[in-house]
């Protein structure tokens, strides 16, 4: 639900409605990251604080500046809060702004891929390693090499191939980018022009690199044609997620200003991508930001709304629901509020 109707919600009602209720409730979270490790279910999401800073489209408001992950015993279990795994000022090259993160496990180690801002206002990628899924994570001195753009998610492939697809616009800095090149006259595309297009490298065995120039994912319609930028209930905006199903590769992501989390499916981890539908209806707030996790062999959408706070954009909370599969391999479409 975009912030423009948020004075018009009765938000007892909507939590009645809610098909979830927050994680957490004594801190804010957004944008969750859900993995199983071990057994266990972790959960890295941005740490929303109150900033005082005026809402505006790049997105300056969302002044987060710490990490904390989230661990559940399983799906219905407490989700306990291990503190504060990794804070802005212990990164030596970010200045501001750890947005929405992602983690990956590999030989014993665990990695927390970050977003943040540099001391002269660019978004890049940073990786903090740690020896347990709940940290602490030590980062590296540098962000990643050839990154930028914000809310890394690293897929994990059956052959042991680690890719990070990563890419925001607006804030997210995205339009600024041609060919992996940053110049600041670059604007968003016309509105008959081919849509801004998420990008995707493959990572070194170590783990902190990137093992080839990052490359666009393209997303289709059923026509075989890119999506356009006028097309924005279903052109990439922001929110990156890769998992797979029943063989299939499914990238999915958010709209951004039409607020829905969308996805498309594909038979390769690089691409191309054919747009399937909605995976989620707009929720309370302006961002909509997922995960999707396997989980005892149901599938779980991890999401978040601003439910918790009263519709406030920049505090939003991470909550949990089933999703489900028709026999084609298309999503079931949730609506987060029932009968609202």
């Amino acid at each position: 639900m975009p912030e423009e109707s948020i004075e018009n919600i009765d938000f007892d009602k909507l939590n009645e409605t809610a098909i979830s209720q927050p994680l957490v409730k004594h801190i804010y979270t957004a944008d969750p990251s859900a993995h199983v490790f071990n057994g266990k279910i972790y959960i890295y999401p941005s740490h929303d604080i109150e900033s005082g800073i005026p809402f505006d489209d790049l997105g300056s408001h969302f002044a987060m500046q710490d990490y904390h992950v989230i661990s559940m015993d399983a799906i219905h279990s407490e989700a306990v809060d291990n503190g504060v795994a990794l804070h802005v000022d212990d990164v030596p090259w970010a200045e501001k702004q750890m947005w929405a993160p992602d983690a990956a496990h590999k030989d014993g180690k665990y990695y927390l891929y970050f977003p943040a801002r540099d001391y002269d206002g660019i978004f890049k990628i940073g990786v903090a390693v740690g020896d347990a899924p709940e940290g602490p994570f030590t980062p590296q001195p540098e962000a990643i090499k050839g990154s930028y753009s914000i809310d890394p998610a690293v897929f994990e492939d059956e052959d042991g191939s680690y890719y990070m697809y990563f890419g925001g616009i607006w804030g997210g800095q995205l339009q600024k980018y041609r060919k992996n090149t940053y110049d600041q006259t670059f604007e968003m595309p016309e509105p008959q022009e081919t849509a801004l297009l998420p990008i995707v490298a493959k990572l070194t065995d170590d783990m902190l690199e990137f093992a080839e120039e990052p490359k666009e994912v393209q997303i289709l319609d059923t026509h075989g044609n890119l999506l356009l930028e006028v097309d924005n209930n279903r052109r990439f905006f922001e929110a990156s997620w890769v998992h797979k199903y029943d063989g299939k590769y499914y990238f999915s992501y958010s709209t951004g200003d039409t607020h829905f989390i969308c996805y498309a499916i594909g038979d390769n981890p690089y691409g191309p991508f054919t747009y399937t539908g909605r995976i989620l209806n707009p929720v309370v707030g302006w961002t909509s930001h997922h995960s999707i996790c396997e989980v005892d062999g149901k599938w779980y959408l991890f999401y978040h709304d601003s439910s918790l706070s009263k519709g406030v954009t920049h505090l939003r909370s991470v909550k949990v629901a089933e999703i489900t599969y028709n026999p084609d391999g298309s999503i079931v479409t949730l609506d987060p509020y029932k009968e609202y």
